[in-house]
């Protein structure tokens, strides 16, 4: 699957079975976590050629002639960056409808071009997205995991015959948690490097593909603004809390919010709900795109963070969430993911739904997981009968463990090994 020295990219597999069928395929994700390498290694022994939006000469005459500039690009071709210019999406439509052969085009985008207010055409029925995200731990690892199938199926046990014990992670998940997913800042073994390339990441992020989807007053509250999320990274979503230390108003702030979101950097996680409960809140919670970035904006390191466990507990929250979109993005089968709060502050970090079977994942940083930490789980396996399939607690400890049907608890590194 991929070069000797090269991570996997488990979503290989995606932009195999899209260009058997679809005219156009778009793989989209931050900057800096693969894309470009993914289709130009894919690319290269199937004769693609390649350009670049981010080479002005072809971004300017892609600008000014998109009907010529597409109809002398070669029979099969990547286009990289292809959110710099919205207005080519018509004249590739204009094309595919003339020649509707499968793996025409495969787009790369470091902003979701579909909320692109610009954007001419959707390419609605021809394009096949495939997501890309910075490495997940299996990637890291080399070894395909198959937690979320696992989970489904009702694979997982608190058999210690059947998953055996494991060495807790301990300071190894912080050192995982600082050192994030970017293979760029991952190629930096020194860690004060690695966190100065995250933060030249983010800066010259904001100072140019922000600046390129919307004219900013203030570029420096759009930073300001992405530090604060990292800080409150696992929470839910509050404006008004958000706004408080910039001189800008709520809506101003909901707008770069956004921005943020379009190119990635800022995921929100959106609360799940149900007829069959009540009370429950719909406010998204906010996570931060890799923890890697996140700690690096907030100047931790794993001492810091090691020292500070609030910090700690918001920041293994989201590295397990980001774990399992990016294991979602090349499963089979449609994954959503929630998080589950009710108006009595009762929640779940996860209610992942797979059609009309859903499962909860809490996270717990610390070795130790009680029977309480089961209550608001049972509440909905109560309320969704059938429908629920699974519910566990991720914790640093040694061994899976049951805590009644369809609960147990796991320990946190077999998020990734199990395959």
């Amino acid at each position: 699957m991929a070069e000797p020295g090269m991570f996997p990219r488990f979503s290989e597999d995606l932009l195999e079975q899209a260009v058997a069928d679809s005219p156009v395929i778009l793989i989209h994700g931050p900057r800096q976590c693969g894309k470009t390498t993914l289709a130009m290694v894919w690319g290269a022994p199937r004769d693609y050629a390649y350009l670049s939006f981010d080479d002005e000469v072809v971004l300017d005459a892609a600008r000014t002639d998109p009907g010529g500039f597409v109809r002398d690009l070669p029979e099969r071709c990547i286009l990289d960056e292809v959110q710099r210019v919205p207005e080519l999406f018509r004249s590739l439509k204009l094309a595919v409808d003339r020649d509707r052969r499968p793996g025409r085009f495969v787009l790369t985008g470091s902003s979701n071009v579909l909320l692109l207010p610009s954007l001419s055409d959707s390419l609605a029925g021809r394009m096949q997205i495939v997501a890309l995200h910075p490495l997940s731990q299996g990637e890291l690892g080399r070894r395909r995991p198959r937690f979320l199938h696992a989970l489904f199926a009702g694979e997982l046990t608190g058999d210690p015959a059947h998953h055996g014990s494991v060495e807790p992670l301990r300071g190894e998940l912080t050192e995982r948690v600082v050192a994030g997913g970017y293979p760029a800042a991952l190629a930096r073994s020194v860690p004060r490097r690695r966190m100065g390339w995250y933060r030249d990441y983010a800066e010259t992020l904001v100072q140019r593909d922000v600046r390129d989807l919307m004219q900013v007053h203030s570029l420096d509250t759009v930073q300001g603004l992405l530090v604060a999320i990292a800080g409150q990274t696992s929470h839910m979503l509050n404006l008004q809390q958000l706004s408080a230390p910039f001189r800008v108003t709520r809506p101003t702030i909901d707008a770069y919010l956004g921005l943020l979101q379009r190119v990635f950097l800022v995921h929100e996680l959106p609360a799940w709900h149900s007829n069959r409960m009540n009370r429950l809140l719909k406010s998204p919670k906010l996570h931060l795109v890799d923890t890697g970035l996140a700690a690096a904006l907030l100047g931790v390191d794993v001492v810091s963070l090691d020292e500070d466990r609030e910090l700690r507990g918001q920041l293994v929250e989201t590295f397990v969430v980001q774990e399992l979109l990016r294991q979602g993005s090349w499963e089979d089968g449609e994954f959503q993911f929630f998080h589950f709060r009710d108006r009595e502050k009762r929640e779940i970090d996860l209610v992942i739904e797979r059609g009309r079977k859903l499962a909860a994942v809490e996270v717990k940083s610390g070795a130790t997981v009680r029977s309480d930490d089961f209550r608001v789980m049972r509440r909905l396996q109560d309320a969704m009968g059938d429908r629920f399939v699974a519910g566990v607690v991720l914790y640093d400890g040694e061994r899976a463990l049951s805590f009644g049907e369809g609960l147990l608890a796991l320990p946190l590194r077999r998020l990734w090994e199990v395959c």
